[in-house]
């Protein structure tokens, strides 16, 4: 199978990346199904990437219905070492506006019904996620943006996303509740992805790219579908640039994350009285302990 060591994951409006060159589309299955779309493997700055789209690529899956184990576990197949995870998202606070960008450090779970682990069925991990994201790659991510000097957008250096269930948005009581948390962007797939990511010890860094402000605002109202949808297509023009520039400086220096070990004292099961069948389901994330 075709190895790629960076892996880019395209939300809404960001279902093909036009710099990808030599595409392959590759089919995966995985210990838990398949993921939401083939992967496209092809070239970037040089250097092998894999591309999902989240939702699909005729975006059919709701944020209830991702796949996300499959999606993650996929990326793991393939080799992948680091996830820029694109997301669009709407803004919880005044100065962080539409066509905005933001590099979260923090997330808020807010989701329901979702399961955010590969654990279970007789093997018990509990990883670190006080710093959810990778430090270093959300720091290459930052000074792309900002070296671009994109027209229009301020880059927004941490602040928390709230990770909420859909698929319907917020209500204003919701929405309140959760500036005065001091949440600054909201959104309905990354968590998970987050927290599986950690947990197959891939580097994880999200860009939010702002389509507009929650509900909260006096002026959210006037915000139409086409302006909305006017917005998810220039974020994913901004965001192609920005991933292009980040995959170029991460492959010039690829950072040794943290996550790349968060496994190493996380497994609180002895692997030798595990069951077989799970260890095999999870082979490929337990590898290198068993």
């Amino acid at each position: 199978m075709v190895k790629a060591q960076i892996g880019i994951i395209g939300g809404s409006g960001l279902y093909k990346m036009a710099a990808l060159k030599d595409v392959q589309e590759v089919p995966i299955d995985t210990p838990f199904g398949p993921p939401s779309d083939a992967m496209m493997v092809g070239t970037l700055e040089g250097t092998t990437v894999a591309f999902l789209a989240r939702h699909g690529r005729n975006h059919h899956l709701m944020p209830s219905e991702l796949p996300f184990r499959a999606n993650i576990y996929a990326m793991k197949q393939l080799g992948v070492e680091y996830i820029i995870s694109a997301s669009a998202v709407g803004s919880l606070q005044e100065e962080v506006k539409p066509l905005d960008m933001l590099v979260p450090d923090q997330f808020i779970d807010r989701t329901k019904n979702r399961v955010s682990t590969f654990f279970g069925d007789g093997i018990v991990a509990h990883i670190g996620f006080g710093h959810p994201v990778c430090n270093q790659l959300a720091g290459i991510l930052v000074d792309a943006i900002a070296s671009l000097e994109l027209p229009e957008v301020t880059v927004h250096n941490g602040g928390t996303y709230l990770c909420m269930e859909g698929p319907a948005f917020s209500t204003m009581a919701e929405s309140n509740l959760y500036r005065s948390w001091g949440a600054k962007v909201i959104g309905m797939t990354n968590l998970p992805e987050a927290k599986l990511a950690r947990e197959a010890e891939i580097a994880y860094a999200t860009l939010a790219l702002v389509t507009d402000y929650d509900c909260w605002h006096p002026e959210h109202d006037h915000v139409t579908v086409d302006m909305i949808i006017d917005n998810l297509q220039r974020n994913a023009i901004n965001a192609q640039k920005v991933i292009q520039e980040t995959v170029r400086r991460l492959v010039d220096n690829p950072p040794v994350s943290k996550a790349h070990s968060a496994l190493k004292y996380a497994i609180f099961t002895p692997l030798d009285q595990a069951p077989e069948a799970t260890k095999e389901k999870l082979e490929l994330i337990l590898r290198k302990y068993l």
